[in-house]
């Protein structure tokens, strides 16, 4: 169970590879976007696909988007992973996080001594379905009885929690709009981002209204992708050059729907799988360098920076605001340009976060390399926030 004490008894988990395609609009068929994040994943590690013991893989919506649901042995398939065993995870936007703590289990309970975990999915109109059609798609993991026949969708569910943020705390547009800018900026200098353009709070504030408070330009867009991670035991870790260390993995669950929440903006989920991942890791939100967060949405950013004990609750939207998140602050968030620029590939976005991670405990990050960074925390969230992930990393010196 997840009692916060598993890492007493268990050898921890490393990822030994990592890889991702670009996020973007692509036309390739989902196995073959899939094989290019895996493949580089593989070449990142030195391993050969036989040597894979299991495929843990999220796809949050292949069912009705690829009318695909038998996907795990199609992927093995193609990635020559067969004879073992394969398996796909749906938990909604959480989807490969999910996938990716039952491969860390896998390793560290000496089941298996290397998987390989990832994500992938399509979500523009390359699949067939226009923009109607896929947020009616990307709703199907709101409330069936409660939520979806009054007709609320995504951007509506973080506009209601980011709006009574707003009247508790005194975030204002203006703070989230410094989040969008400060993403976007971020996605300039990441490659494999879907948006490679800044922009500014002005323009965000100048954008279209789609759920009050959210303009355009605070809400991520769709995109196709997909990434992948070799994860290894303690042992097996150490014939492999620059692993990095999973310290901790914690998985909590909200409850549903939005209307029998408790406090809506505190996310409780988010605060619960901190909770665990940091006790796993012996460590606090005081001790971690940057952040990789679920920012579907800006106020997202904002709710889950304070869900992580990143600052106090209240604080998120002023940190945003006063440069505390971007590159060169002391609490650098979403380097990668998060999903804001950088793309929301459902399926894909948790073990992306993690390829994130590893790039810049490594020291690999390119242009948008952190300063030494030591120890940082993944956020994914799935739904209403209903299901988060939280994983902590840290770098071998």
């Amino acid at each position: 169970m997840d009692d916060g004490v598993v890492h007493q008894f268990m050898a921890r988990a490393s990822i030994v590879g990592a890889g991702m395609t670009k996020f973007g609009v692509h036309e390739r068929p989902l196995p073959d976007l899939f094989a290019d994040a895996a493949f580089d994943a593989f070449d990142d590690s030195g391993i050969e696909p036989p040597e894979i013991e299991a495929l843990y893989f999220g796809n949050a919506m292949g069912g009705m988007t690829e009318n695909d649901t038998h996907l795990a042995p199609t992927l093995a398939s193609h990635i020559g992973c067969t004879g073992v065993p394969a398996q796909r995870f749906e938990d909604a936007c959480a989807t490969s996080a999910t996938a990716f703590k039952h491969a860390v289990e896998a390793v560290e309970s000496g089941r298996h001594d290397v998987v390989l975990a990832g994500g992938v999915e399509r979500c523009t109109p390359e699949t067939g379905l226009d923009t109607g059609a896929m947020t009616k798609v990307f709703v199907s993991a709101a409330h069936r009885q409660y939520e979806q026949p009054a007709g609320l969708t995504f951007p509506g569910v973080f506009a209601l929690l980011t709006k009574r943020h707003m009247h508790e705390y005194g975030t204002t547009e203006e703070h989230l709009a410094e989040v969008a800018v400060k993403n976007h900026y971020n996605g300039t200098l990441n490659p494999r981002a879907h948006f490679g353009r800044e922009t500014s709070v002005e323009k965000v504030l100048d954008s279209p209204i789609v759920a009050d408070p959210f303009h355009l330009m605070d809400c991520c867009p769709f995109s196709d992708g997909a990434s992948a991670v070799v994860v290894a035991s303690e042992e097996a870790a150490e014939s492999f050059e620059n692993p990095v260390d999973v310290a901790g993995v914690g998985h909590a669950t909200d409850v549903v729907p939005l209307a029998d929440k408790d406090d809506l903006p505190a996310t409780q989920a988010a605060r619960d799988a901190a909770s665990q991942a940091y006790e796993q890791a012996n460590t606090t939100a005081d001790a971690i360098d940057f952040a990789e967060i679920h920012d579907c949405f800006t106020g997202a950013e904002v709710m889950a920076t304070e869900a992580l004990g990143l600052f106090e609750d209240g604080a998120g939207g002023p940190a945003a605001a006063a440069g505390r998140t971007a590159l060169d602050g002391d609490v650098p968030v979403n380097p990668s340009g998060g999903l804001k620029a950088k793309g929301h590939p459902l399926g894909a976005t948790g073990t992306a976060q993690l390829v994130e991670l590893t790039e810049q405990l490594r020291g690999e990050a390119g242009d948008r390399q952190l300063d030494d960074p030591e120890r940082a925390v993944a956020h994914n969230l799935g739904g209403d926030a209903a299901t988060t992930v939280v994983t902590v990393m840290e770098a071998r010196r």
